[in-house]
């Protein structure tokens, strides 16, 4: 039997953290959702419909749908997941597509501020 040659180190392999995946990987070099942009502070939700379905997800996708049976924000997921925003949007919009999840914004991040309300603080500050 030959004798085993020197091991080969791969600048991808970090031997406490196991083999590092690049982001683009995750999305497949996508940086938007498909279906259109949506608030960081946007509440996820599992929908029931999705129990059955799983064919064609990544990892990713099954831990995005398990962590957000409760309602949990865009950011919250991405902490708890420790993947990145960007990732995040990206899975979020695949996965809305198929209907394993619902988002639902707050009236307030969807609505642009009144500006008169805007200036009464300013003026009230002012007063101050």
């Amino acid at each position: 039997m030959p004798a085993d040659g020197p091991r080969v180190t791969h600048d991808w392999l970090d031997h406490d953290a196991g083999p590092v995946v690049r982001p683009y990987a995750m999305t497949q070099g996508r940086v938007a959702p498909e279906d259109g942009e949506f608030d960081l502070v946007a509440f996820v939700v599992a929908t029931a419909a999705g129990e059955g379905a799983g064919a064609g997800l990544q990892p990713e996708h099954h831990a995005i749908v398990a962590a957000s049976w409760e309602p949990i924000s865009v950011v919250e997921l991405a902490s708890a997941l420790d993947l990145s925003i960007g990732v995040v949007r990206v899975l979020l919009g695949d996965l809305r597509s198929a209907g394993l999840i619902s988002l639902y914004e707050p009236p307030a991040a969807s609505q642009p501020h009144d500006v008169d309300v805007l200036k009464a603080v300013v003026n009230g500050l002012r007063a101050l």
